[in-house]
């Protein structure tokens, strides 16, 4: 049977499919749009099973905000190389499922998956651009924050993003302070807000590392945890986003940063997603 270029041509735009791909499966078809699309979907559930043993540490991490910018979302799709990882098209989908995650204020990653995108469920567009990339594709992570304000930071390159709420939004100059905080996030990968929000399991962590220092100093047993305890105040300067050194100005800190705009402005959640 003669397929034409055009009948290809229309196949790629639906599919995005390659064009000897596209090509074979009207071919098989006989011509038949449908039953062709049929068919490479099926080569792409094909792929993923064949794939799904390899590692998709590769992708792109983005962030935005709605129009409002009450509500932030982040996402990570991965794949399998850096090259995919640059290619435009991939990219442009994986904005595609954050632009969903925005306009319906998903809560959960299983949420977003069986929302629609282009007519078929995020989930099965997933298996759908592993039949036409070639490589495992898969959605790692979605985190959201609703808050007064929010705001999101996408760093050069895709492979770090960062969003950030904070309580209010009638302050002066807020959505810049807002952003200024999400950088801040990004490059100094914060562990919590504030002292009182370190996870237990962190703070008896620096406790175990510090009496371990301590002793290998030669400092007497009974001290050690005194010791310890005592460095933690180092580590919460610089490891909660409020008290480390604010990045454009380090001779304040972020909570003084934020004092000087309003007294009562302050941060309620940040999230900060990076590869590799």
């Amino acid at each position: 049977m003669n397929i034409t270029a055009a009948q290809v041509n229309e196949l790629r735009k639906i599919t995005g499919a390659g064009m000897m791909d596209c090509k074979n499966a009207l071919v098989e078809s006989e011509g038949d749009m449908e039953k062709a699309i049929d068919i490479l979907r099926k080569k792409g559930q094909k792929v993923a099973a064949k794939r799904a043993d390899r590692e998709a540490t590769e992708g792109v991490i983005i962030a935005k905000t709605n129009a409002d910018a009450t509500y932030a979302a982040l996402v990570m799709v991965n794949c399998e190389t850096d090259f995919v990882a640059k290619n435009e098209d991939f990219v442009k989908y994986a904005h595609g499922i954050l632009d969903l995650a925005l306009q319906h204020k998903v809560q959960t990653i299983d949420e977003l998956k069986k929302l629609e995108l282009n007519g078929r469920k995020v989930e099965d567009t997933i298996t759908d651009q592993t039949g036409v990339i070639g490589e495992k594709i898969d959605l790692g992570g979605f985190y959201k924050i609703e808050a007064p304000l929010t705001s999101a930071y996408i760093h050069p390159g895709n492979r770090l993003s960062s969003i950030i709420g904070l309580n209010k939004a009638d302050v002066a100059n807020v959505h810049q302070i807002a952003r200024e905080l999400a950088m801040q996030v990004a490059a100094m990968d914060p562990v919590a807000i504030d002292e009182a929000d370190v996870p237990a399991d962190v703070i008896q962590r620096e406790i175990e590392i510090g009496m371990e220092q301590a002793r290998n100093e030669g400092k007497a047993e009974d001290m050690l945890e005194r010791i310890a305890r005592g460095k933690l105040g180092k580590f919460y300067r610089e490891n909660t986003l409020l008290n480390q050194d604010f990045v454009r100005d380090s001779k304040k800190t972020v909570k003084q940063y934020l004092a000087e705009a309003d007294k009562s402005l302050t941060v309620t959640a940040f999230k900060r997603l990076m590869l590799g």
